[in-house]
């Protein structure tokens, strides 16, 4: 169990010497689901995604985009740049355990960047985009994720904007690069996206706890430093439940009160593992509060999805 964590990149996992799983480790696998999610709502969203071989290949290369290789770099280049926090509180992460040198470090996050937009750029090629929107988009996440981690901008150190940031990332950015792979993307369907990665927002609050103590010794503002642990559980609890209700709101006002039903029954776990792992205490059951509520949130994203693409909004 202890592998796998580490393997993941879940605090707590054990040590090793291997450098491919010090690389993994690195990229945090655990971290991608919510990217490859997205790209199978984003092509839900299209309305224009069909069951054939060549869109199948193309949707997996577009998951192995976002997931493997951009949010990989991400995760590596916040490891890079975050290396004294960690070595406050994970001292036995790669970079701060001196398992993994700081050279080998850099050379992962500009290979998984190049691949990534390489594996961008041949998308635009496959769907013929006259302006290259998926390779853009792909620029557009991979320097939000450097000026996340990275002096002098570090937008981590605010917790609103940062965790704003990282929601987007996970939730807008990888629906966009599907629509925009088998459909038009339009500025509806992003701007819902965006209100609702203030849903990702309260997600990416979870985070934080595990980080308080690296936090406040280097100054950085987590809404676990600036309001408390038990308030901010209730502001990750709220953004979470709010703006996913929100959502059911948009739902009923397209005519899509089937979906919107079922977006309200996945919410109602959510607020119940809210009660019994994170509002109870944050720091202790932040995993088990992910690994139970999480899966209710995705599946919310896929039927609002599938909503969008089968109304007429989607052309607007």
């Amino acid at each position: 169990m202890s592998d796998a964590r580490q393997l993941l990149g879940i605090k707590g996992g054990s040590e090793t010497t291997n450098i491919w799983k010090l690389r993994l480790q690195l990229m945090k696998p655990i971290t991608w689901i919510p990217l490859l999610w997205g790209v199978i709502c984003g092509a839900a969203a299209s309305g224009n995604y069909h069951w054939e071989l060549s869109n199948i290949l193309a949707s997996i290369s577009c998951m192995f985009m976002s997931g493997p290789l951009l949010t990989g770099y991400t995760q590596t280049i916040n490891d890079y740049f975050d290396r004294e926090i960690d070595a406050i509180n994970e001292p036995n992460r790669p970079i701060p355990s001196g398992a993994i040198s700081l050279f080998q470090v850099k050379c992962q996050i500009w290979v998984l960047l190049i691949a990534g937009l390489g594996v961008a750029y041949l998308l635009d090629l496959w769907a013929h985009h006259t302006i290259p929107s998926v390779l853009l988009l792909a620029l557009g996440g991979s320097f939000v994720s450097f000026i996340y981690s990275a002096p002098p901008l570090k937008l981590k150190q605010n917790g609103w904007l940062g965790n704003y940031a990282l929601g987007a990332s996970y939730i807008a950015l990888p629906w966009w690069a599907g629509q925009a792979l088998f459909g038009h993307l339009t500025w509806t369907t992003a701007l819902l996206t965006l209100a609702y990665s203030l849903s990702g927002l309260g997600i990416a609050v979870i985070n934080d706890f595990k980080s308080v103590e690296g936090d406040k010794s280097l100054g950085l503002e987590s809404l676990p430093v600036v309001f408390g642990i038990k308030n901010a559980s209730r502001i990750s609890a709220g953004m979470i439940d709010i703006f996913q209700l929100a959502m059911v709101v948009v739902l009923i006002a397209i005519g899509q009160h089937f979906a919107s039903v079922i977006l309200v029954l996945l919410i109602i776990p959510q607020i119940t593992f809210q009660d019994i792992w994170l509002l109870r205490d944050p720091l202790k059951f932040d995993v088990k509060y992910q690994a139970s509520a999480q899966p209710f949130l995705i599946l919310g994203m896929l039927v609002t999805a599938i909503a969008i693409g089968h109304s007429s909004l989607i052309s607007l």
